[in-house]
């Protein structure tokens, strides 16, 4: 099968995990890729080998693939990273955009505060990733968010925890005005400093997670 198909397959594979409907842990088994997807087998090997360099699928010896489980402590070090490469973006969000783009995030800002008064985190949790996404698209710095793209899709449990966590939602929305506003602004320094106050507290709540599982099953 040529490149560009093998491409497709793990383009798909990848899709399927960051929307969760593969679980972290969840055996990959070839012969159910290649009839889910249409593909040879393979495709499906390189595939699936793009995906372990990715960090999103691991391979274990006589047990075969699997969607690769990031613990609590990779998550911290994973949204460390996050802080200061998405700070970097909001910085040059706030230095490129344009006034159509500014319309854009106001208007997310404002669909966002509508979802947190309607108590809906789901919905609230699309916004919220619409919104980074807009701000690595103002950004256009194609190294950064390339980087940015590959670190997120490891977090995908983790984020979806933190979504459903109660009042989780209304502390996100703060932070994420404080983001809008300093890049609309065209203020730099403030927009990268709100990036990064935002996902220190990610970390803190990362955390916080992982101790409130830990006492539940105690």
């Amino acid at each position: 099968m040529a490149a560009g198909a093998t491409g497709d397959v793990a383009a798909r594979i990848r899709r399927t995990i960051l929307s969760g409907d593969f679980a972290p842990g969840q055996r990959l088994v070839e012969a159910d890729l290649c009839e889910l997807y249409g593909a040879s087998r393979s495709a499906v090997r390189q595939a699936l080998r793009e995906l372990v360099g990715e960090g999103l699928v691991e391979v274990e010896r006589n047990k075969g693939a699997r969607v690769r489980v990031v613990t609590t402590a990779e998550a911290v070090e994973i949204t460390e990273v996050r802080m200061v490469v998405e700070g970097l973006l909001a910085a040059k969000a706030a230095e490129r955009v344009t006034p159509e783009q500014a319309e854009r995030l106001l208007d997310l800002k404002r669909a966002m505060r509508e979802r947190v008064e309607a108590h809906d985190p789901l919905a609230y949790s699309d916004l919220n990733a619409e919104l980074h996404a807009l701000v690595r698209e103002i950004a256009a710095q194609r190294t950064a968010r390339d980087i940015l793209v590959r670190l997120q899709g490891q977090l995908v449990r983790h984020q979806f925890r933190l979504s459903l966590q109660p009042g989780r939602a209304a502390a996100s929305l703060v932070q994420h005005e404080r983001i809008v506003d300093a890049i609309v602004a065209r203020d730099p320094a403030a927009a990268e400093s709100a990036m990064r106050d935002h996902l220190r507290d990610v970390i803190t709540q990362i955390a916080k997670s992982t101790a409130a599982d830990v006492l539940a099953r105690a």
